[in-house]
């Protein structure tokens, strides 16, 4: 069984995939793993830029914000994996780009925020 973090992250996930959708984006695959690393969400944007998307969550604020968490060395990774996806899957994109999105609890109720290119591809 999953820890409560774990599940956290699944639902997180899973919740930031459906807004995207709704938001015009295609969902093209879920934790891709390869040996360069994990991508939460590989998607293509509305302009057909193809997103690694890294999905950080927090029940409570007091390890910081969940952005913040993302260091240079799991961004090299993501980049690398990215990459991987980008030569191997048949896809036709417009782009690479690295984004992030945090969801946090604020008085009572979760939020998601999402930052774009984090990786100044």
């Amino acid at each position: 069984m999953p820890d409560r973090r774990h599940r956290l992250g699944i639902k997180a996930e899973a919740a930031v995939a459906r807004a995207l959708e709704i938001s015009g984006w295609r969902i093209l695959a879920r934790r891709w793993r390869v040996p360069e690393g994990e991508i939460d969400l590989v998607c293509l944007d509305p302009s057909g830029v193809l997103v690694a998307v890294e999905v950080r969550a927090r029940s409570a604020p007091r390890t910081g914000r969940p952005a913040e968490s993302v260091d240079a060395v799991h961004l090299g990774r993501l980049r690398r994996a990215l990459a991987r996806y980008g030569s191997t899957e048949p896809v036709v994109h417009a782009g690479l780009r690295i984004d992030v999105v945090s969801v946090e609890r604020v008085a009572g109720t979760w939020r998601a925020s999402r930052v774009p290119g984090v990786d100044g591809w």
